[in-house]
Order: structure tokens, then sequence, then C-alpha cells
């Protein structure tokens, strides 16, 4: 009976919200977005243009009068109005053709930074998609701010969020999961869109002189409740210096006498000196870390059987399955979180790894969990496991994703009220609810598996997890100060989340240890593939189990599906209609079936196109503009029943029987044309009636130019991230990846930085791997200051320094202060990034030899 009031209460408010969803994202007659500006309409700033070309070089193809031309500074800003507070989608048009890298932004929304954004290379117009942010009820400000700059802004548009519906369904990676497992993700899915449960970490290995109850008590003191969820570290049973701190006893009873939900992680630690470790024998706790910058520890070889890093994992891993065995005597499930926060700071190789088992990287990484999971299911027999993955959303996070396969849930720890806050405020929480995070979270997997706030300091507000729709499955305090301290959580916050409707607490839990009566619909299968190719599109069949239930509607997105026309239903076989598939443009799409009691399924439907498309012949040419070497380059076509439409290099089309001839299936780029451009790779795109586009890639040369000898890479980073410092301490790192010697002398360093305050500076090298005194120094004063810098380091090298032979890198640990040791804003200097922590490519540092530019971007 207690849960009666709460599910009637969670009944309406979940139709409030989609009666508000209904009122602020109708279904409209066309593609019209809410709102479109132009860039020049909007309001900028002095230091930017409009132009309709860059450098003489027309950009065809924008809208409007012109496009905004950013360079290294400048905001454009502009208001939009939106019926209702809630999510939606932020975009521009754009191109930005001057780093392959990308180019980062910052965007802001009334007032508060949202984020860094970096917006891919592109020497056409493109569309940049910014993610989903709050806008509140009424006039909102939206404004860009150039962080690197150089790119062309044509339009921007604001939309209402196309939400995923958050309907997962309860299948378990862990075909024999046990009964209790499955009810528990069956329970977890039901939740998952419409509630989200309470949960809270308690401290382990004896911390809080023993008490493990402090912040549960201090939660029912506060707010009269207990947090359903409760979470668990199993680092203690360890083979080094392991002890029984009850940890397992504690979960037995929190789930099998209280009735709760248990979550576990595994801080699991190697020994420092790994290499003098002896297989088996105990080392003290002090001597133990799971920092990979402590330890000797190979991860690579943790994968490789045989290896004595190998040998300790299983070892690792035969203590955790005997305390994960008696769990599952005992009945008790557990959202298991192994390995986590893997990726870190970002990076595929474990640059940014925080933690040993990351730091090979994300294959490696991927391996450890693929050994794990297997280990634990088929070797110790354990199926009472959901195995939860933490993510990120960097660029390369999806790489390091283990698969579907062996992930049931995915995670996100959420630290930004002393980190990666954006609002400007510091000292108090961040109640953001990160919606924007969570929905590329669900997008990582599709939409197929739940994702949840794994970790967190403040927890986010039910008016903003509930006006933006952001559907966290849990939420899960760290313990401590990140719990019980106003500078991370108002209390009457934390009292109106635990008693709002939204959030479940531990006395509204069902009984999940009984079995759930309600018959449940299902439908097979629950994923289907549709060609739009003609000759290969058919009708897709799906079998519908009722179990008592009556289908209600059907329906892709806000569109529902219209019976006999979209679909036909003949017993339990419903017949998705071709007609209706290859009208869903390429991509994945999700088709909820609606049934009128218990959960929804959910049909994702992939549409791919297998159209043969034209192809040409060669893909890559070279082009010499050396006098007299210069050649016309032919090209053959294989048309595959399509037409040569255009063909263009970026925004240039180029002109038939000028830049080009075609004969038949054969196309000749003449010489005359191919000696206008650039050198380096060139792209020219050959555009047909129909099917994709084919590239020819044209790398252009002029052997007449002599060419500094060898292939310089810059690497960099800083040993003082602070933003305001008497010091800055940049780090370089001079890469030969090229065949020939390089004379080190020949050599110069740019580092640019804005002096804030002009005063006499000094210069140290504190280290160097060809010596100190090797390394020369002057500071440069720019003759006309740009945003970002106002003064460059420039470092050189004696004679004495020798040369870098192919392969080898030389580094380099410099220090340069004021004579007055006063401070230094490096926050906005063009070659500082407070992000790396590890030497990385950096463009922000340039390079000469023999005074010729060969790495970097100048200012």
């Amino acid at each position: 009976m207690k849960n009666l009031l709460k599910k009637a209460s969670a009944f309406m408010l979940a139709f409030t919200l989609l009666l508000g969803l209904i009122t602020t994202a109708p279904v409209h007659a066309d593609d019209t977005a809410l709102f479109t500006i132009e860039g020049e309409d909007a309001q900028l700033t002095s230091d930017l243009q409009v132009a309709t070309e860059i450098y003489g070089q027309p950009k065809p193809g924008f809208s409007g009068s012109g496009f905004v031309w950013m360079q290294n500074s400048g905001t454009i800003t502009f208001t939009v109005t939106v019926p209702e507070t809630g999510m939606y989608a932020i975009s521009t048009r754009y191109m930005q053709e001057l780093s392959p890298d990308g180019r980062l932004q910052y965007l802001t929304v009334n007032g508060a930074t949202k984020g860094s954004y970096m917006l891919p290379y592109t020497t056409t117009w493109s569309n940049f998609d910014f993610g989903f942010h709050k806008l509140k009820q009424g006039s909102n400000t939206i404004q860009l701010k150039a962080g690197w700059g150089f790119a062309y802004f044509d339009t921007f548009t604001v939309d209402y969020a196309d939400l995923d519906p958050l309907n997962v369904q309860p299948v378990l990676t862990d075909s024999k999961a046990t009964p209790e497992t499955q009810r528990l993700m069956n329970y977890l899915t039901e939740v998952y869109g419409n509630h989200m449960i309470s949960g809270q970490q308690e401290i382990y290995g004896g911390g809080n002189d023993g008490n493990t109850e402090l912040e549960f008590d201090w939660i029912h003191n506060l707010t009269g409740k207990y947090p359903a969820i409760r979470g668990f570290d199993l680092m203690n049973y360890n083979p080094l210096y392991g002890w029984e701190d009850g940890t397992t006893d504690r979960m037995i009873n929190w789930v099998n006498n209280r009735g709760g939900i248990a979550t576990a992680s595994w801080h699991i630690n190697v020994p420092r000196n790994f290499t003098a470790y002896q297989l088996g024998e105990p080392v003290d706790w002090k001597n133990a870390t799971y920092k990979p910058t402590e330890t000797n520890f190979n991860t690579a070889n943790a994968v490789v059987p045989g290896t004595k890093e190998y040998q300790y994992v299983e070892m690792t891993i035969k203590d955790l399955a005997k305390q994960l065995q008696i769990l599952q005597d005992n009945n008790v499930p557990v959202i298991f979180r192994p390995y986590h926060e893997a990726e870190g700071n970002g990076g595929l190789k474990g640059e940014g790894a925080w933690f040993w088992w990351a730091s090979a990287g994300a294959d490696v990484y991927k391996q450890l969990w693929d050994h794990l999971y297997t280990e634990l299911t088929e070797t110790y027999g354990l199926h009472n496991l959901i195995w939860t993955y933490n993510s990120y959303v960097y660029s390369t996070s999806p790489a390091w994703y283990p698969g579907d396969d062996k992930v049931d849930i995915v995670g996100y720890d959420k630290y930004n009220t002393v980190y990666n806050r954006y609002d400007g405020l510091s000292g108090v929480p961040n109640e953001d609810a990160i919606t924007s995070i969570f929905y590329q979270l669900v997008d990582l997997t599709g939409g197929k598996k739940m994702v949840a706030m794994t970790e967190n300091d403040t927890v986010p507000s039910v008016q903003n997890l509930t006006e933006e729709k952001s559907g966290w499955l849990y939420f899960l305090p760290w313990y401590g100060e990140h719990l019980m301290s106003s500078a991370f959580n108002y209390p009457a916050t934390l009292k109106t989340i635990y008693q709002s409707d939204y959030v479940i607490t531990l006395d509204e839990l069902p009984d999940l240890k009984v079995d759930d009566k309600t018959p449940r619909a299902s439908i097979t299968p629950t994923s289907v593939e549709f060609d739009t190719y003609a000759p290969n599109q058919s009708d897709k069949a799906i079998t519908v189990n009722f179990n008592d239930n009556t289908l209600t509607a059907l329906r892709a997105g806000d569109k529902a599906l219209t019976v006999a026309q979209d679909y036909t239903l003949n017993g339990n076989t419903l017949l998705l209609k071709k007609e209706f598939l290859a009208g869903l443009p390429v991509g994945e799409h999700s088709i909820v079936f609606d049934f009128n009691q218990g959960k929804d399924s959910v049909l994702k439907v992939k549409i791919v196109d297998s159209t043969p498309s034209a192809a040409i012949s060669p893909v890559n040419a070279t082009f010499d503009k050396a006098a007299n070497l210069g050649q016309d380059l032919s090209a053959s076509l294989t048309l595959n029943g399509h037409q040569l439409a255009s063909i263009t290099n970026g925004n240039y089309t180029l002109a038939a029987g000028q830049d080009y001839t075609e004969s038949g299936a054969d196309v000749v780029l003449s010489k005359s044309y191919l000696a206008t451009l650039p050198l380096g790779q060139n792209a020219i795109t050959f555009h047909f009636n129909g099917g994709n586009n084919a590239v020819l890639t044209v790398n252009v040369v002029d052997s007449s130019v002599p060419v500094p000898a060898g292939d310089l890479t810059i690497q960099a980073f800083n040993g003082n991230t602070s933003a305001s410092t008497n010091g800055i301490s940049p780090r370089f790192k001079l890469v030969n990846n090229g065949d020939s010697a390089i004379q080190l002398s020949d050599v110069k360093l740019r580092y640019y930085y804005t002096i804030d305050g002009e005063k006499a500076q000094s210069f140290w090298c504190d280290w160097s791997s060809i010596g100190s005194a090797n390394v020369t120094s002057k500071f440069v004063k720019l003759a006309t200051p740009v945003a970002g810098a106002d003064y460059y380091l420039e470092i050189g090298f004696t004679s004495s320094a020798g040369t870098l032979n192919p392969g080898q890198s030389a580094e380099v640990q410099a220090r340069f202060s004021k004579t007055d040791w006063s401070n230094y804003n490096q926050a906005d200097d063009y070659s500082f990034k407070a992000s790396s922590s590890q030497f990385a490519d950096n463009e922000q540092v340039t390079g000469y030899m023999n005074g010729q530019l060969v790495w970097g971007i100048e200012l």
C-alpha cells in the first residue's frame, strides 16, 4: 500500500510532462525549425566581419547576404523566444577549413557557458550540433565566442529537442542471469525515464571511525527517508593487503533485510613496485596504488596469458569472485561497476587515464573488460551481476565502449561543483541536471542501454530534472563532504528531492524478492534493418506476444503510425509496410509499441541505403607545379547508371571545357587548373545525380622549391595549469618523424602568450635531454597584439645540441617569469592548454627550420 500514492502521483507527473512535451514540441506540417537567424543579422563584435569570400576565394552556397568570418576573436550574439521552458537543440551552418584537428569555440546560454565545442574540418557548408540545452520560457540570449576561432558561420538554428523515448528492454547481457537479477532489471527499466532512484555511496576501509552508517543516518535525519540504492566498494578483498571489512555482509543485509538495491565498484590496486613483487606475497597498502603514475605495472601485459601481470589480474578476479559467489548464494543481485572512469581526461592511448586499468589505451581496456566478464560469468559461474560501464562524452569515448553484449547500464560520474562547471560560480552547489551529457550518453548505444549518474557531488534539483526531461536512472553522491557539505549540496534541495514524487526512496521500493505477476507484452525481434535500395525493399514482420494486453498505438517520435497504411496487424503478426519504412531517413529510429499496461516495447529500426554509387579511378594522384613537370590528370568513371553532375573543390565548381573535359566515362583535369591549387592535399569531389559522391585526392607538390630536411612534430603541455600564476612552465618535446636527421641549431620554437603588464622577463631551462646549456631563448614583443598573445617566447638551440635523428625526440622543461614576480593570466594565452597533463601534439606552439614554418599555426 505504501507505493500506491506515489505511483498515482508519478502517473500524474508523467502525464503532465507528456502534455508539456506536446505543447512545446508540436508536430509541424513541414520541416521548418522553430528559429533560424542569418549570422550577419546577429549582434557581432567589431573584430568580426560579414564576407562572401576569403582572401579572394569565393565561398558560394551560403544563405542571405553573406556569412560571418570569425578569425581569432569575437562573439556572435542573438536572442530567441521559446514558448515553454525545456530542452532545445542549438546548431549552426558553418565552414572550417583551417585545421584538420578542429577549432575550439565556446557556447553561452543566458550568460552561462555551456562548454567548449570543437568544430570539425570541412571545406563545404556543413551543420554542427551544439546538443540540447535548457531555455526558459520567453526570451533567451545565445552567444558563440571564439576559442581558437577561424571559422565561417552562415546561420544559427534553435529547434525543439528530439529526445529519445527512453524505452529500454529488460534484456540482460548474461542470458543465465539469476531470477532476482532479472527482476531487478525489470524494475529498473520500468522506472527509467519516469523516475530517478535515490542512492548513496558508503565509506569503505573503516572510514568514519568504522561508522559506515554516518551518511545514511545524516540523510534520514534531514529528510525522513533512506536512499534506495547503496553504493559499496569491493577493493579490500585483494591479494595484497586484503582484509575482511564486512562489505559483503553489509550488502546482504542491505538487500535481504532492508529491501534495498546494491551497487558496487572495484578500486582494485596493484603493487607500486610490480617488478620486485612476487606473486602471492603480502604488500602493505601504502605500497599499493591504482594510479598509473605510481606503479611500473605494465597494463598492456595484463591481457597476455602467461605474463606476470596477467597472472596477477587472475588473482584479483579470484578474490573478487569469492565475494560475488557469497552474494549469489544469498540471492543478492549487484549493479556491478568494475574498471570505472577509465578514459579519465580523454584520449585513445591512455594519456588521460587516472587508473592503471586504462593506462594502455582503449583497445587493451576493452580486452580487460572482456576478460573479466568471461571469467566471472563462465569460469566462476556468476550470474547475479548487472554490468555497468563508466563513459565520458569526449570525441574518443565511443572507442572505449566494451560493446552492447557486455554492458547493461552506461554510467557517468558527475563532478562539476568544483571542476567542469560553466556557470561562473564557485564554492556553492551546482544543481545542473547535465541533460546534454545525459542524451549524449543515450546516443552512445542508440538508446539501447539505461544511463545512470553512478557517482556525483551535487544532486541535481527536481526542477531541472523534470523541466529538462533528464532521465538519469539514479544518483549516487560520494561519501563525506560530497554529500554533507553545503558547498556541494544544499540541505533544502536534498530534502525536497528525497520527499518529491519524482525520486524513489528505500521505503518506496517494491518487494524485489517477489516475482512480478503483471503480464508483460513483448515483441520479436527488437531490431530490424531496412534497405531503401528499391530491389532490396521488403515489409518487416514483427511477432507480438500480447500476454492479454492490448496494442493501443505505434509511434515513431511524435508521429502516430496509421493502421493499414503504415502497418497491418493480423493475429500476432504485425507487418511494417515498406512504403512507410522507405520514407524514413538513413540512420537509426525507434518505433514505440504502446500497450494498455506494463512496459511499452521499442523496435529499433536501422535504415540503410545500398544503392550502388558511381566510382572513380584512381582516387589518389600527384601534381607537380614545377616547370615542365605539370601534367593533365585523368580519371576513369564507373557510373553504375548515374551521370556526372558537377566537379567541385571546396565551394568552387570546376568549369567544364576549361578546368576539365569529359568524354564518355573519362574525365581529364587540366594542368592549368591544377597549377592554381595550393601545395598539399586537395579534395576534388565528383558529384553524380544519385548515390554518393566520389573524391579524388590530389597531392600538389613543387619539386622546384627546396623543402627543409626532416619532418618535425612539436608536442607540449604546461607544468603549471593555474589560470593565474607568477611563472609559466611550458614543456616541449621535439619529435623527428622524418627519414633524415634534423640539425637542432636550425630549429626554433615559439610559445605565444600575453604578458599582462609590461615588465622585464627571465627564462630558465630547468632540464633538457640535450643539456640545458644547449637551449637558448629570447622574448619577442608582437608589433601588433592579437587575441591570445602580445609576446612569444622563442626557444632555440646551440650547435652543440647536435642532431635529432629519425625517430628520436628531445625534451625541454622551460620556465619564465616577470622579474617582479607579478602574475600572468594564462587562461587566454594562445599556446596554453589547461586540460593537458602529458605530451600531446600542439599546433599552438609553432616550429621553424631555417626560418621556414614547418609546424603549427602562427598568430
